[in-house]
């Protein structure tokens, strides 16, 4: 089954109940396992990701808050803009005409 067929069935109830029609109680039940475990891994890697977010913005408030008791400012510490990379070349640029 591919993703553009899962799609398909989670946006539209009747597309759903018609491909459960064809499903035992049995592949039903593990199906809604299944279901349920993915929707639990989920929920975790969202838990974790908001937590990491969380850790890395009290970690910038504690850095700029030592920057601002000594008296200093962020650009203080930047010596130098950072440098562009440059694009990539035309790809004809090498030919002669």
């Amino acid at each position: 089954m591919s993703s553009e067929t899962l799609e398909r069935i989670a946006r539209n109830k009747n597309v759903a109940r018609a491909a459960a029609r064809q499903l035992s109680m049995e592949q039903l039940h593990k199906l809604s396992e299944v279901i349920d475990e993915v929707i639990e891994q989920k929920k975790e890697e969202e838990r974790q990701r908001q937590e990491e977010e969380a850790q890395k913005e009290r970690k910038r408030s504690e850095i700029l808050e030592a920057i601002t008791e000594a008296g200093l400012s962020v650009d203080d510490l930047v010596t130098e803009p950072p440098r562009r990379k440059r694009g990539r070349p035309p790809k004809n640029a090498n030919q002669k005409a």
